[in-house]
């Protein structure tokens, strides 16, 4: 009986020694790690800076996403000079400031015909949901929808009564205390488009 003890104890210390020194599996490798995809490049985004005549520089940012033709015009007329030179012909107080129209050039700012010039063509309505808060830069238009060209105003505080009923395209990014001083016939030195 002792020898069957004995053989049953060495039959148990062999089994549990030979499962501890069987070979086992190496674990499995990790999965390889997809190459990393090249970056993607950042659009460029473009600003414009308004340095006026008497001191000051006003830079705005554009909403491409949103209003991508009124932005396209914008930029398209600055690089051109068509600003450049022109006057604030329409202050507003605790409401906007505009600017666009090529006759605030020469024209005196009390003719009739201020504020009704343009750039010879007129850009599709691109309403959107960007509120009209301080700051904020919308493209400026007669009765019809269609009807904007070059003038552009910007906020002096909010005007919901103005969402979705005019572009809005832009807005400050600095020098909203330039824009607050504006007058009524402040002159535009340049308009500078800027990429970054």
């Amino acid at each position: 009986m002792i020898r069957r003890a004995r053989a049953l104890a060495a039959a148990l210390v062999l089994a549990a020694g030979t499962s501890a020194l069987a070979q086992t599996a190496p674990p499995a490798p990790a999965p390889a790690k997809p190459a990393p995809s090249p970056a993607k490049p950042q659009p460029k985004i473009q600003q414009a800076v308004i340095a006026l005549e008497r001191g000051g520089q006003i830079t705005l940012e554009f909403f491409p996403a949103e209003a991508p033709k009124h932005v396209e015009n914008f930029v398209n007329l600055a690089r051109k000079k068509f600003y450049d030179g022109q006057r604030f012909h329409r202050v507003e107080p605790g409401f906007v400031v505009q600017l666009g129209d090529p006759q605030s050039k020469k024209l005196p700012m009390d003719h009739p015909d201020m504020g009704t010039g343009g750039p010879g063509y007129t850009v599709k309505a691109e309403f959107n949901k960007r509120p009209f808060d301080r700051g904020v830069l919308g493209m400026a238009r007669g009765e019809d929808p269609d009807s904007a060209g070059s003038q552009f105003y910007i906020m002096l505080g909010p005007a919901h009564f103005l969402n979705g009923q005019y572009t809005a395209f832009g807005r400050v990014m600095g020098g909203m205390d330039v824009v607050d001083g504006i007058k009524v016939g402040d002159r535009v030195k340049t308009i500078k488009i800027v990429t970054k």
